[in-house]
């Protein structure tokens, strides 16, 4: 049993097929998920077919410098004009999928309140024992940096030693664990099978899992949890390092993540 830390990973993200690449040749530095955004947004205004948009507009878009007078292509324009009108159904073909380990219990309860456009895998305290004496070596667990920070010392009861003393939050935050622990422990030892000795396990509990999102429901849900919105810390987080995983791989969506 130990703190832990956050910690995300682009596992794949959208990307053209070979049968697809080979209908076209690139006009410059245009990633996959522009390919896909154009020849979704197109296909709702061209006559000609979904396969052959990016071959045969795709110079117009991407090989000429935006109509606008904005920055990028004229490809980066439409993407502007696109998210200006509010017509984000069409970004929503491009997903991207994240390992995201270490985050509390409750911090997922929060992320699945997303439901639309998202897809989760999580790690089952069911089936995953968390005992101490088993693989896992006991649940780690997630430490808020208010309980970190805070220096006052406070009166407690610890059921431990049966009495009050005085320490600073971040014991009484150890103490808890620890506490929750050899409950965890106990029960099991009884015979109480893990799915029912999860009960005593905190929203601290640390978990991991994989989650798949499309990228209008990721700039939704950026909206919402990004810094300022008043969002709770770790979740705040996740948000940023979600918008850099994905802008890591695909640039042009910077911009929409700042605009949300």
């Amino acid at each position: 049993m130990a703190e832990t830390k956050m910690n995300v990973q682009l596992i794949a993200h959208t990307q053209v097929s070979r049968r697809f690449l080979d209908t076209f040749v690139p006009c410059g530095d245009e990633t996959d998920g522009q390919a896909v955004a154009l020849t979704a947004i197109r296909t709702c205004y061209s006559a000609n077919k979904p396969s052959e948009i990016v071959a045969k507009e795709g110079a117009k878009y991407f090989g000429s410098k935006a109509s606008d007078g904005g920055a990028g292509t004229d490809a980066d324009r439409l993407f502007r004009h696109i998210f200006a009108s509010k017509h984000t159904s069409t970004l929503e073909h491009i997903s991207f999928t994240f390992a995201i380990e270490g985050v509390s219990r409750a911090l997922l309860t929060q992320l699945t309140r997303h439901r639309v456009g998202f897809s989760f895998s999580v790690q089952s305290q069911r089936y995953v024992r968390m005992g101490s004496d088993d693989k896992i070596g006991g649940f780690d667990y997630v430490v808020p940096d208010k309980v970190k920070e805070s220096e006052k010392t406070t009166e407690f009861y610890d059921n431990g030693e049966h009495e009050y003393r005085f320490a600073k939050a971040s014991r009484i935050y150890e103490d808890a664990m620890e506490t929750a622990q050899m409950a965890y422990d106990a029960l099991r030892e009884a015979g109480v099978p893990a799915e029912d000795a999860r009960a005593v396990l905190p929203n601290a509990a640390a978990t991991n899992l994989v989650m798949t999102a499309n990228l209008t429901a990721l700039l939704s849900f950026y909206s919402k949890r990004k810094k300022g919105r008043g969002a709770q810390a770790e979740i705040t987080e996740l948000a940023e390092a979600l918008r850099r995983e994905v802008v890591d791989v695909e640039p042009w969506t910077a911009q929409f993540f700042e605009e949300v």
